[in-house]
């Protein structure tokens, strides 16, 4: 029988054998001691934890980012979709997300850390250059790191932070237009713009940052610990102390508190996932991430011209400096008090930068307008982070694309939703404005008929908020109620809520003077659009001011007639103390505020610096504006004609006796002799002034608006004809701006507006239905394809009428038509401008087309469906 001490001996010496199995094929003994036994002169000390804690943050960093990466796509159509999906359905998605986020700016701080204990005890004197140099460099990558990782999650904040970051970069003399290019893979932010920061982010960067850490730490190890302030940098004299145990224990110990502290923020307050990007939304007011906040602040100091300096020049020697401080202070004395210039100067820098970061925040919550948008904007993260995930795929222009069977009523649910002007107010998908509140889940809290007396008896709260009362058919309010009810569920017909709904500030206004600028539920509350021009024709020059104003987009910040948005005041308040000089003066040196708000400098001719002058001048201060609101009985018309005529179009129909005209002949119908040509010309003139927009297709009238054809019948063309050019009270209250057609365009409007209900020689046919889509195509159009169908709705829900007309086809004066133009292009060439816009289309205020491969294929089919009215069509 065996001895069993002797048969437990190979047993206890296994581990030893295995060891000594890997020592002798790795050397990880000679390894361990040379790492650990690393001598420390003067001893371990707390100065010296912070850069262990910047390797274990990059280490937490590296593993929470794997875990991401598992789920993530980076696509414009499937970024934010796998991002609310990390957030809203992966166990500890949100929490593993955040502790990456806040991981990010706890390398920031203790990079800070580690650059003062550095410098402050002069640890990169003594032949260290080149280990100061590569921990430069370090920094720099975090930079990357954190710049290219904003974008990833394709919500509104990332998207517009990184537009303005990439912009700044094109700052840069020579190559700047070049690295904005390279950045985003074109003109415009799409998918190339998130594959290319994905591949920086996950590959390129952290693949440097290995390479420079393995680099740092051979030059740490070649110089040794530079030691206390008191130790000569190069022949150490004080005592060494090995790496372990003490200092091991220490950077632990930080790494531990560092762990804890994460985990304790992410777990208590979770990253927000704001609403998918929205390149259209003009209201949105970007800012980037806390340690960007001085660069921010610091360009809003320089006018355009010094740009490239303020960009290039200040911090390009800052950081030459930065780089340079081992050659620069070159004597061995490392005692901070002993070297007061270095010191004063950094002090200086990092004084500097805190104060511009505090400053920014500071003017944020100094402004009113400003503040009210960027706690809207946070109210909308929060929101859209509550609300419950739905597997729906979201295309890059905010819609859900839903593969479940369109629901006939909430489809017509959403045409009275749209078609009454609601989500002027609500917003385009029911999710609120900083106007008025979501309407997700309003049919739980309400019943259908509580929510119909509603409609017909609005409440104090909503009568404050100038919610006008609807008086909805059984059948309407059913299909209302029905789209109400599927906001934030799947499929519906109406775009998904809570999974990809965009809810963007006002879509963008039609041209200043030429449509109604407020939505037809503003019409209807009785708040007139403060539109400052005159009764009466305007001069050329203001003409002419107000074309330029709405070639260059000025109404996608300053609103409709400058009446200002929820980042911008009225203009016509901002201007009245000002004189001409000192407008044109600002014009082209903008202040900070203009600055901070992404303001183009002016890029015009005098002439039209001259005639914008005057087009701004001709705009209503505020105090103007509610004088507007008195009734037009407090002061005498400017001609006797104009008292008398029935209620127009913001009026409901007046009473056959109320409505005698002045003279017997006035009752009398249309002219016959009133060509078709004349007729046809007024149509092309009432839809390229956007008239329909709150009068309806043909002037077939709409909830708030009734039709045109029996406000129009007791009016001679005369009185018509004035009645355009100078409002009653009623007109005016409906915000409808006036008429600038004169002459010719003037006749043939009425001409128009006069044949309205009678068929024209032609027999075309007959107007369609109030609350109809518009439709400009001719009847000798060839009907359109699913496909094309499709791009129609896209068309009109990116409010693309709003500029270029109804359906498109003759465009206004903020745009051109598309039938004959882009129409005739082939499809390839058309998407790619629809992509990567002309100057022309970037001068125009045009703003980024950003969607999925099959809605722009749709769009493109639809715009090349169009008419050609040079050939006949």
């Amino acid at each position: 029988m065996n001895d069993p001490v002797k048969a437990d001996t190979p047993q206890k010496k296994a581990p030893a054998r295995i060891y000594s199995w890997f020592n002798k094929r790795t050397g990880i003994n000679s390894l361990m001691k040379a790492s650990l036994d690393e001598p420390i002169p003067g001893g371990a000390r707390l100065a010296y934890i912070f850069g262990s804690g910047l390797l274990f943050i990059f280490i937490s960093q590296v593993i929470t980012g794997l875990c991401l990466a598992l789920y993530y796509v980076p696509s414009s159509e499937s970024a934010h979709t796998s991002v609310a999906y990390i957030t809203k359905e992966v166990a500890a998605g949100q929490f593993l997300r955040s502790l990456h986020y806040y991981g990010s700016s706890a390398m920031i701080i203790v990079l800070v850390l580690h650059f003062l204990q550095t410098f402050i005890y002069g640890s990169f004197k003594g032949r260290r250059e080149l280990l100061w140099i590569s921990g430069a460099f370090l920094s720099c990558l975090v930079l990357g790191m954190g710049f290219t990782g904003y974008l990833l999650p394709w919500d509104q904040s990332s998207y517009f932070a990184t537009a303005v970051g990439t912009n700044i970069v094109g700052e840069v003399p020579f190559i700047g237009q070049w690295l904005t290019d390279m950045l985003r893979g074109g003109d415009t932010l799409g998918t190339l713009t998130l594959s290319r920061f994905y591949f920086a982010h996950v590959f390129l960067i952290p693949g440097m940052i290995f390479l420079f850490i393995g680099l740092h730490i051979a030059l740490f190890r070649k110089a040794g610990p530079a030691g206390p302030i008191d130790e000569d940098p190069i022949h150490p004299k004080l005592p060494p102390e090995s790496f372990y145990p003490r200092q091991v224990i220490m950077d632990m110990a930080f790494a531990l508190l560092i762990m804890v502290g994460l985990g304790i923020l992410a777990y208590i307050r979770p990253v927000e996932l704001g609403p998918l990007a929205n390149p259209a939304n003009t209201q949105f007011i970007p800012r980037p991430e806390w340690y960007y906040l001085p660069m921010f602040e610091w360009l809003k100091f320089w006018s355009s011209r010094m740009e490239v300096f303020a960009v290039v020049g200040v911090p390009g020697v800052l950081a030459l400096l930065f780089f340079l401080l081992p050659f620069l202070d070159r004597k061995l004395e490392r005692r901070p008090w002993r070297r007061p210039i270095p010191l004063l100067a950094v002090s200086i820098v990092l004084v500097g930068m805190i104060f511009l970061g505090f400053k920014s925040h500071l003017d944020d919550l100094r402004d009113h307008s400003i503040a009210v948008q960027l706690a809207f904007q946070d109210k909308q993260a929060e929101e859209y982070t509550k609300a419950p995930f739905h597997p729906s795929m979201e295309s890059a222009s905010g819609q859900a694309l839903s593969s479940a069977p369109v629901n006939p009523l909430v489809a017509k649910g959403k045409g009275i939703f749209t078609s009454n002007g609601c989500s002027g107010c609500h917003g385009v998908d029911a999710m609120g404005t900083a106007a008025a509140p979501s309407l997700v889940g309003i049919t739980a809290k309400y019943p259908l008929p509580k929510l119909t007396d509603l409609l017909h008896h609005p409440n104090p709260a909503m009568l404050a908020g100038h919610m006008p009362s609807f008086d909805l058919s059984t059948p309407d309010m059913a299909a209302l109620f029905s789209y109400l009810g599927s906001l934030g569920k799947s499929g519906g017909s109406a775009p998904v809520a809570a999974a990809a709904a965009t809810p963007s500030a006002t879509p963008p206004a039609p041209a200043a003077g030429a449509a109604p600028a407020a939505s037809p539920a503003k019409a209807a509350s009785g708040k007139p659009a403060p539109s400052g021009k005159a009764a009466g024709p305007q001069s050329a020059s203001v003409t002419a001011g107000e074309k330029y104003f709405q070639s260059q987009g000025c109404i996608a910040c300053h609103g409709p007639a400058g009446a200002g948005t929820a980042r911008v005041p009225p203009l016509g308040g901002i201007v009245a103390g000002l004189s001409d000089q000192q407008l044109s003066t600002l014009l082209h040196h903008h202040n900070a505020k203009m600055r901070a708000g992404g303001m183009p400098p002016f890029t015009g001719t005098p002439a039209e610096e001259k005639s914008v002058i005057a087009y701004i001048r001709s705009l209503a201060p505020a105090k103007q504006a509610k004088v507007a609101q008195k009734p037009a009985t407090t002061a005498a018309p400017a001609k006797p004609a104009a008292a008398a005529p029935a209620k127009p179009a913001a009026a409901t129909p007046a009473k056959p006796a109320a409505a005698a005209p002045a003279k017997p002949a006035a009752a009398a119908p249309a002219k016959p002799g009133a060509s078709s040509a004349a007729i046809q010309a007024g149509q092309k003139i009432f839809q390229s002034q956007g008239c329909s927009a709150c009068h309806g297709p043909a002037g077939a009238g709409t909830a708030q608006v009734p039709p045109l054809k029996g406000l129009v019948a007791g009016l001679s063309n005369q009185q018509l004809s004035t009645l355009l050019h100078h409002h009653n009270a009623k007109m005016r209250a409906g915000g409808m701006p006036a008429v600038t057609a004169q002459g010719k365009d003037m006749q043939h409007l009425v001409a128009y507006l006069k044949s309205l209900g009678t068929p024209p020689a032609g027999g075309a046919a007959p107007a369609a239905k109030a609350g109809a889509p518009v439709s400009a195509r001719p009847a000798s159009a060839k009907p359109l394809s699913a496909e094309a169908r499709r791009g129609q709705q896209i068309f009109q829900q990116h409010s693309c009428e709003t500029c270029h007309g109804t359906g498109g086809v003759h465009g206004t004066v903020a745009a051109p038509g598309l039938a004959g133009t882009a129409s005739v292009l082939p499809a390839p060439v058309l998407e790619n401008l629809l992509r990567h816009h002309s100057i022309q289309m970037q001068e125009g205020g045009m703003p980024l087309t950003n969607m999925n491969a099959r809605d722009m294929k749709a769009l493109v089919a639809y715009i090349r469906s169009m008419p050609n009215p040079n050939s006949g069509q």
